[in-house]
């Protein structure tokens, strides 16, 4: 991070992709202007960002690039206000501005050692890929046992990183079920149902495993009784409130639930740590 957390680094648009069938979901692959700030910008998955347009205003997006993937930053952003709909109007080359990396990170430290069960629903796959990405990597695979993903979507064209998800399909040292809440595609091939029921059916143990909760809160709501069905105790179970997060810094107040700063003291909690607040989330 900047000596002044309060000034972007300026950075260029590289690649747009367009992640989903409406356009709403869009991935920007971002290269910084300086070197020395490529250099110093240095994160740890499950952090995210303030990315930032002059005279518009600025907007906290989860990093989903890994820092085993080098020279650029990745985030996916979802059309959803001004700045989001004024960054989706934007083209290769143009500069934004970058402010972070910010917040906390998932426990990789406690996780050695351990099977990891990634749950991702819709658009909050960012930071989970991030993760899954950064896990697979030839240097850091024999730090984990087996990694399991459950991933679903409103519908198979509201996916993200569809080529990946292939791609790991396709690998014999990780475990990918992809869901859809309904289909009428003749040619899906892949799992029909809510990411909760798809995870009662696929996660039948708790040994030795944390799991990385990331998406909308009734999809949060439902998977959590199914993680404890099984066994999971409140410390294996590892949220990230992203949907909270609003400055970075904890100077506007806006995303406190109790006494945390989800923006400061977040994203990542452990179930434990929200237990201890407000049933805010």
């Amino acid at each position: 991070m900047t000596d002044n957390p309060y000034l972007p680094l300026p950075v260029r648009i590289e690649q747009i992709t367009i992640e989903t069938e409406d356009k709403s979901l869009r991935t920007f692959k971002l290269i910084f202007l300086n070197k020395e700030d490529e250099e110093n910008f240095t994160y740890i998955p499950g952090q995210f960002c303030e990315i930032s347009i002059a005279g518009q205003g600025e907007i906290p997006i989860g990093i989903a690039s890994s820092p085993t993937e080098t020279g650029f930053l990745m985030f996916t952003i979802n059309k959803t206000g001004v700045v989001t709909r004024y960054i989706h109007n934007m083209k290769e080359g143009d500069i934004i501005g970058v402010r972070g990396p910010l917040g906390n990170w998932y426990p990789w430290e406690a996780m050695e050692g351990k099977n990891v069960i990634v749950i991702g629903g819709g658009f909050a796959f960012t930071t989970l890929r991030s993760s899954i990405v950064y896990m697979l990597h030839p240097e850091n695979r024999n730090r984990f046992k087996d990694i399991t993903v459950v991933y679903g979507a409103r519908s198979p064209g509201l996916l993200l990183y569809r080529e990946e998800l292939a791609e790991w399909e396709k690998r014999d040292d990780i475990n990918v079920h992809i869901t859809v809440d309904a289909t009428d595609d003749p040619d899906w091939q892949y799992n029909v149902g809510f990411v909760p029921t798809i995870t009662e059916q696929k996660i039948t143990t708790s040994e030795d495993s944390y799991a990385l909760v990331c998406g909308p809160p009734i999809m949060i709501k439902f998977t959590q009784p199914v993680l404890e069905k099984v066994g999971f105790t409140p410390e294996q179970i590892i949220m990230s409130l992203e949907m909270r997060m609003k400055c970075g810094i904890g100077i506007c107040g806006r995303c406190n639930i109790g006494d945390k700063y989800v923006c400061k003291d977040g994203p990542v909690f452990s179930l434990a740590q929200l237990n201890e607040l407000p049933k805010e989330y």
